[in-house]
C-alpha cells in the first residue's frame, strides 16, 4: 500500500448526518438509506460523487461517538433541502488511498496499522472521508472508492 500524499482545498458538502459509536456499523447503512432517495433535492452539486464523511472530536478515543455524513459536494450554500445540513471539510494534507471491493474496514486497517506507523506521518484532527464516483458499485467486489485520511 502506497498512499498518495495530497493537499485538498476546502470542500462544502450538503447531506444528512448521524452520530454513531465505532461498534454501530448498522447506522451507516441506515444513514445512506435515508439519504439516497433525497440526494436529487440538492440542485447545486459540484459533481456526481457521493461522500461518506466521519467527523471525530478525538480520533484516538474510540469510546466517544462521532458524526457520520452521507453527502455530496456543492458549489455554494444557496439551497439546502429541508432536513439536511452543510459542512465544510477544511483544506489540508491527506493520504489518498484507492479502495477496491466492499471490505472497507480491511483497507482502513492496512492504512492505520501497516502504512501509517512507518510513513513519517500522523493522523491530523480533521475529518476522514471517502468519495464514491463512477467506479463505485455497491455490493460488488469490483467496486472502487477513494479514502482520504487526514495527515500531518
Amino acid at each position: 500500500m502506497h498512499p498518495q500524499i495530497i493537499t485538498i482545498e476546502s470542500k462544502i458538502v450538503v447531506g444528512i448526518k448521524s452520530a454513531m459509536h465505532h461498534s454501530e456499523f448498522g447506522n451507516i447503512v441506515a444513514l445512506w438509506k435515508r439519504f439516497m432517495p433525497r440526494h436529487r433535492e440538492i440542485h447545486n452539486r459540484l459533481n456526481n460523487e457521493f461522500i461518506a464523511l466521519q467527523v471525530y472530536d478525538d480520533f484516538n478515543t474510540i469510546e466517544k461517538p462521532f458524526d457520520i455524513w452521507a453527502c455530496v459536494e456543492v458549489k455554494n450554500l444557496d439551497h439546502i433541502p429541508e432536513g439536511m445540513k452543510s459542512f465544510t471539510i477544511p483544506k489540508g494534507m491527506y493520504a489518498l488511498c484507492l479502495h477496491k471491493g466492499m471490505d472497507a474496514s480491511k483497507t482502513y486497517e492496512q492504512i492505520m496499522k501497516k502504512w501509517l506507523p512507518h510513513s513519517g506521518y500522523t493522523i491530523d484532527n480533521r475529518p476522514h472521508f471517502q468519495t464514491m464516483g463512477e467506479k463505485y458499485i455497491n455490493g460488488s467486489p469490483d467496486s472502487e472508492e477513494d479514502f482520504y485520511v487526514p495527515v500531518r
